[in-house]
């Protein structure tokens, strides 16, 4: 009985003296070390010690070992554990951080060095679609007077739009507004002058050959600004991929004239990161094209460039 009360005594005694860590994601570097707890691994760093608590899901690489520089992330935990040497520390993912890696069937003491570099590539494609913005505006004294002009001139440019266009393109109304038109003089509060109307439509169409018709159309029709035209690839699919595909090949390339030069070779490839696809769209602003209603408009449609760049680090092994 006086064993069983002792025994319950200095379990208290150790449960009253446990510091409470709260849970929380943190990230620890330092390097590993055994735990005085049989199996148990330390991550110590600058005096302050996690214990692992589930080593085993690291322990089968070659790198975990005593001495290793590590950095993990992971939570701490509310645990008690045997002898409390550490903080107990719930690993999600740990790394070396040291430039050696152990690999099997391969000398440790030798050394890979990291190395940053990055592939551009140009691939040059033709669009398949272009995009008007066609406005009709007009200008009354009364608000009723230029919104009914403008609907009138509207309604006969988005039939010749549509005749021109053809059954494939896509006509749609994508901006309207009626504004007042305000006078300014010193001293006085501005006052109204008259109103303006203005009716966009958007023009989208596959047939590249017919944009030139599709303008003098619409102004023939009454409308008097052309915004501008935009070439597009819709179907980008394969120049995108031809970009990216030549951006990674160039980034290797350099990585392996890095090794060369170093006497040594390209070990793996440790990261890849696409930065993003850049397609430039040419705009052709068609300012004074009202001025020619008697002749026809010349468009180039030109070609379109769609720029891939691709960053990768990669272990060199010098010689």
């Amino acid at each position: 009985m006086k064993r069983l009360l002792l025994i319950t005594a200095v379990m208290a005694l150790v449960l009253g003296t446990a510091t409470v860590v709260h849970a929380k994601e943190i990230t620890v570097r330092g390097k590993l070390q055994k735990a005085a707890e049989s199996g148990g691994w330390l991550i110590v760093n600058d005096g302050s010690k996690y214990l692992i608590l589930n080593p085993k899901n690291f322990q089968n690489n070659a790198w975990f070992k005593e001495s290793t520089g590590v950095e993990a992330v992971g939570e701490t935990k509310d645990v008690m554990t045997i002898f409390m040497e550490g903080t107990p520390f719930e690993v999600k993912s740990m790394q070396p951080v040291d430039q050696a890696v152990a690999t099997p069937g391969r000398d440790d003491s030798r050394r890979v060095t990291r190395v940053l570099v990055g592939g551009d590539s140009i691939v040059q494609a033709q669009p398949d679609t272009a995009i008007l913005t066609i406005s009709v505006v007009t200008q009354g004294r009364r608000a009723i007077d230029a919104q009914q002009e403008n609907a009138t001139k509207t309604e006969a440019v988005v039939r010749a739009l549509k005749a021109a266009a053809g059954v494939g393109a896509e006509v749609k109304t994508s901006g309207y507004s009626l504004q007042p038109q305000r006078v300014y003089k010193e001293g006085q509060p501005p006052t109204i002058s008259g109103y303006e109307a203005r009716n966009s439509v958007t023009v989208t169409t596959g047939e590249l050959t017919k944009v030139g018709n599709i303008i003098d159309a619409s102004a023939q029709a009454g409308s008097n600004d052309i915004s501008g035209i935009a070439f597009t690839l819709r179907q980008d699919r394969q120049a995108r991929d031809q970009a990216l595909s030549e951006a990674t090949r160039e980034a290797m390339n350099k990585a392996r004239v890095i090794a060369t030069a170093l006497g040594g070779r390209v070990v793996r490839v440790i990261e890849v990161q696409e930065e993003g696809l850049q397609r430039p769209v040419p705009i052709y602003q068609t300012e004074a094209l009202m001025a020619k209603r008697d002749a026809s408009t010349p468009i180039e449609i030109g070609s379109l460039e769609i720029t891939s760049r691709v960053q990768l680090i990669a272990e060199v092994e010098p010689g």
